[in-house]
């Protein structure tokens, strides 16, 4: 095993992260134009995204374990190839029965990325928390691009190309590290770089226990943000912006690069203070911001949506650090795999949510109010973690490449 492996290791963890939001959120902006292109309505076409975005998280478990029992690097390369030929084939299809099938494909791809690229890289990192941080970061700008490049592609090219650009870059992503993979210059670790102390067995249950309420509660929040903010600010701002989806898809990226640098404070607040404390904090900070999103407008708006982006983008490392501090490290693929078919199976929840809401109101107030309703539930049930402690330093093994 060499420094490079490591390095290369976590650069591509860094860059399938924005490259996995990119692609994901995609569609999001892109249905603007589709209600006009197919003259379909909104709350049908948002609905094609459902299976997909179920599969994100369906598959998150599988991607898990075949990344802890075969290979996370190579199926690091997997995921690049099969998102990006997901994307391509939704920037072909023509009806939405095909559009659906293709989104399927994709968020099937997807869902490799975050069981499978979190955990590899927590192996080949030193400074976990700086690493979380900046992998929150790269994954915060592909939040954050993802509606500028959809509407930017789709203004100048068509929506088509929105995701096919998109989607060979990724493929291209994908061959490339196959490529070092074959010739070793990406090897795959056994044990972590930096090891840890076990924790007891109770305290690794009542942390799964209370996680599972937290994450599931996050990822309803996460998912009815990244769904229902281009749609809100079009109608909420819609006069302000010309109506143009480039406008809306621009003002959704400035709201998530806000939380592009929280992400790097994040990483380093968790490697020097307790974990609870600043997950419990960056929950309730979301509940009062939630609450204004259901009532303002205009510029307050945006700056409520900010405020809720930072605070969520914040705790990701925290939660990260907590899961790989209670699961064994040959088991951590899965247990990422299980965290995302909580937090993303919750994406089809979402959608379903936002579909449901403005079928039902043609506004989002009530839907606002119950995503603060579950930040106080997560916050309530993060005050139940584990006392923090100190980790006891372990001595490190002599790494060893996989066979």
């Amino acid at each position: 095993m060499t420094d490079l492996s490591a390095r290369l290791s976590v650069g591509f963890s860094w860059i399938g992260h924005t490259m996995m939001h990119i692609v994901a959120a995609l569609y999001l902006t892109v249905v603007l134009a589709l209600e006009r292109e197919w003259s379909l309505p909104y709350d049908d076409l948002i609905r094609l995204w459902t299976l997909g975005a179920l599969l994100i998280g369906l598959g998150a478990p599988l991607a898990g374990w075949l990344g802890d029992r075969w290979s996370e690097s190579r199926m690091m390369a997997v995921f690049f190839l099969i998102t990006g030929g997901g994307s391509v084939a939704t920037g072909l299809a023509e009806t939405p029965a095909q559009m659906t099938a293709a989104l399927a494909v994709l968020g099937l791809g997807a869902s490799i990325y975050h069981p499978v690229g979190m955990a590899w890289m927590v192996k080949n990192a030193v400074n976990r928390g700086k690493a979380l941080g900046y992998l929150g970061l790269f994954g915060t700008i592909g939040i954050a691009v993802a509606a500028v490049v959809a509407g930017g592609l789709t203004e100048l090219w068509g929506w088509r190309s929105a995701f096919l650009i998109p989607g060979v870059v990724c493929v291209l992503f994908g061959v490339a590290l196959a490529a070092l993979i074959g010739f070793g210059l990406v090897q795959d670790r056994r044990g972590d770089l930096k090891p840890q102390a076990k924790p007891s067995r109770g305290d690794a249950m009542r942390a799964f226990l209370v996680l599972s309420v937290t994450m599931i509660c996050a990822g309803l929040m996460f998912n009815g943000m990244q769904v229902v903010l281009p749609k809100l600010f079009e109608t909420r701002l819609g006069a302000m912006l010309g109506g143009s989806t480039l406008g809306v898809g621009g003002l959704v990226t400035l709201v998530y690069l806000l939380a592009a640098v929280p992400q790097l404070i994040g990483g380093h607040l968790a490697d020097k203070y307790p974990l609870k404390r600043i997950y419990a904090i960056c929950l309730i900070l979301q509940v009062p911001m939630m609450a204004c999103m259901a009532v303002l407008g205009g510029l307050p708006l945006v700056v409520a949506a900010g405020a809720v982006v930072m605070a969520s983008q914040v705790q990701i490392p925290a939660e990260n650090l907590l899961l790989a501090r209670y699961t064994p490290d040959k088991h951590r693929g899965l247990a990422f795999g299980a965290k995302f078919i909580l937090s993303f199976g919750a994406g089809p929840v979402a959608v379903q949510m936002v579909a449901g809401f403005y079928e039902r109101f043609g506004e989002f107030q009530a839907l606002y109010l119950t995503l603060t309703a579950l930040a106080l539930l997560a916050f309530l049930a993060a005050l139940l973690l584990p006392a923090d402690r100190k980790d006891e330093p372990v001595a490190a093994p002599v790494p060893v490449p996989a066979e």
